[in-house]
């Protein structure tokens, strides 16, 4: 499995996952980039252990045409995203003209069986005024939920854009039937009028990443124990089975919260690289 700048073979893929089952590895997501870009995905989906509950992170717009034949291969739910309702606020966010090829995703993944389908809506500037009409949608359709995803400028930088998201879970709270804690990131999920909003908050969050048990692959094989960090890739290599598992025990032992641990408050409302981890 050659960590090189072209992506994981199917078998490379298969191969991981087979390796990790053992570790008591239950649930995979395939994400990207666009991971439906791959025309082996209904493969690699297919032949991923039996075990594992398998999950797809998508933008929608080839599932029109593939949702069957992955939810035929094993596919088990996915997440679409969908930051506006309004095809031209859609234009406006996401720079597409794809709006009308992902609402057809979204009703092709809602009819073929998949539970659920989760909106993916990232909250920043340009997308809170849209949340109301995007909860009371998946309260209106069934099969649907949606997920806020709090904007990481620790990612794509442009700190100004960020949301107040206190804010957010305070409106959510205030129109709430019921109001649950997931042990996966300490997330909160609001039920509203029948429907599920779930938010994904991690920015300063030490409660979040304290109760982040994910690894990653990226595509050119490479492991990595957190979202925010590439300082702590292991690449896979051309290696056995035994060297993958080592290096998967690795990866998880080593791996810290990245907001209170490898992050820590500088003292000013802000977070700096903890000391240790500049040294080592």
């Amino acid at each position: 499995m050659a960590a090189r700048d072209h992506e994981m073979s199917a078998d490379d893929v298969v191969r991981f996952l087979d390796v990790v089952e053992g570790f008591g590895v239950d649930a995979v997501k395939f994400t990207g980039g666009e991971p439906m870009l791959r025309d082996d995905l209904e493969e690699i989906v297919r032949r991923t252990p039996d075990s594992m509950e398998v999950s797809l992170t998508t933008n929608g717009t080839f599932l029109p045409e593939r949702a069957d034949g992955l939810v035929d291969a094993g596919l088990d739910r996915v997440n679409v995203s969908q930051d506006a309702l309004d095809e031209e606020a859609f234009r406006e966010v996401t720079q597409s003209g794809a709006y009308d090829r992902v609402i057809e995703g979204v009703k092709a993944a809602v009819e073929t069986g998949l539970d659920p389908v989760k909106l993916n809506m990232v909250l920043f500037e340009e997308t809170t005024d849209y949340v109301p009409e995007m909860v009371d949608y998946v309260a209106e359709n069934d099969g649907l939920q949606l997920q806020l995803i709090e904007f990481m400028p620790e990612l794509v930088g442009k700190p100004e854009w960020a949301v107040d998201i206190d804010a957010v879970h305070d409106w959510l709270a205030e129109r709430a039937d019921r109001i649950e804690h997931r042990e996966m990131h300490d997330r909160k999920r609001y039920w509203i009028d029948g429907g599920m909003v779930e938010i994904v908050d991690p920015v300063g969050n030490e409660e979040f990443c304290a109760n982040c048990h994910r690894v990653r692959v990226t595509h050119e094989g490479y492991l990595k124990g957190c979202l925010n960090r590439n300082d702590d890739l292991r690449s896979m290599g051309e290696m056995t089975r035994g060297e993958i598992a080592t290096t998967f025990r690795e990866t998880v032992r080593e791996r810290v919260p990245y907001y209170g641990e490898y992050m820590v408050e500088d003292g000013d409302g802000g977070w700096e690289v903890n000391q240790k981890y500049v040294d080592a």
